[in-house]
């Protein structure tokens, strides 16, 4: 088997560095995918930079993989996923189907999934990425190009299953908090979906990107927050900073969600009589389950949701990371490879 060439960072911070390795004989449930594009995420910057204190160098980030298949294991269902195939695979990569959480079809809770992530030396920053379970190996729809269908693998089913999970329906009215990877592709799905959207930001910079995304109506976050009380039956933030939750709370109608998906730096604090007076909700989310996965792509194809995307070199990760890094993306980094 040929040897995987991928880029690394051997420290925080980086910088990167290009790493050959041989891959372990494919095991039975495995897929192997060449990587043609892949999305830098903040995450992978936050795995680069170890900013949670899990990192293990060197470490190859890259969790948002398109590519075709180029090998598929004895048991995988080759009736649904062939060699030469067009795929993508995500933030998970397998599971154990086999616990509480996978058997009543909640993988994205399973304790055992494979989060790529988290892998250390084996992301999809890479000419080749392996997914542990074909079932996490999505074929792409003709209408999705790959280098825009590349950040719908984390962060387009990041919000996707935000919204179906919480029962959001066409007749809400919602606000999308932060428009940025996660919130530009929010605000297109939201508007697809027949809601009623108000894109929030914290300055006016993007006022014209959101409504070009589908926004009916923009907010900036300092001037009008006190405007909008009690207009939204959901919100989603998407943003990674921490935000006067109390007052977003304050902007849900009784019985609204307040759905948090981007990772704020410290405690999310609020005053109780703020949920329970009106039977408010405060949720977190995190990325789908297989099924998830294709229904949202299903859905961008369908209905021609994209993401917006700068496409860079492999040998130039350094400055897509750092671009992601300094918040410059509009509205993704992908990598070509």
């Amino acid at each position: 088997m040929s040897l995987v060439r991928a880029y690394a960072v051997e420290q925080a911070g980086g910088p990167v560095q290009r790493l050959d390795y041989e891959p372990e004989p494919l095991g039975p449930l495995e897929v192997d995918v060449a990587v043609t594009h892949c999305g830098v995420c903040q995450t992978d910057v936050a795995m680069v930079d170890d900013e949670h204190g899990l990192s293990r160098y060197p470490l190859v980030a890259g969790h948002e993989a398109v590519g075709v298949v180029t090998a598929v294991g004895g048991a995988v269902d080759r009736t649904r996923l062939a060699v030469g195939q067009r795929v993508g695979v995500g933030a998970t990569a397998g599971a154990c189907f086999a616990c509480e959480w996978c058997l009543s079809g909640r993988q994205h809770l399973c304790a055992d999934k494979d989060d790529l992530v988290f892998r250390g030396d084996r992301g999809a920053f890479a000419t080749r990425v392996r997914a542990s379970d074909w079932r996490y190996v999505h074929p792409l729809p003709d209408a999705l190009a790959s280098e825009h269908a590349a950040p719908l693998m984390c962060a387009g089913i990041t919000v996707f299953s935000a919204i179906t999970r919480h029962g959001v329906r066409p007749t809400d009215r919602v606000a999308v908090v932060g428009v940025g990877g996660l919130g530009h592709l929010a605000i297109q799905f939201l508007a697809k979906w027949g809601c009623h959207v108000t894109a929030i930001s914290s300055t006016s910079a993007k006022a014209d990107d959101a409504r070009r995304f589908g926004a009916h109506e923009f907010v900036v976050a300092d001037e009008g927050l006190e405007r909008v009380a009690g207009s939204y039956d959901f919100i989603l933030s998407t943003v990674s900073a921490d935000l006067p939750w109390d007052a977003y709370l304050a902007a849900l109608r009784p019985h609204g969600t307040l759905c948090v998906v981007g990772v704020p730096e410290g405690p999310l604090a609020v005053q109780p009589l703020n949920l329970l007076v009106a039977e408010k909700s405060l949720v977190g989310g995190v990325v789908g389950t297989p099924m998830e996965s294709r229904r949202m792509l299903d859905f961008a194809a369908r209905h021609g949701i994209r993401a917006d995307v700068e496409t860079f070199p492999a040998e130039r990760l350094d400055e897509a990371l750092e671009h992601v890094r300094r918040g410059r993306s509009r509205y993704r980094a992908v990598l070509e490879l």
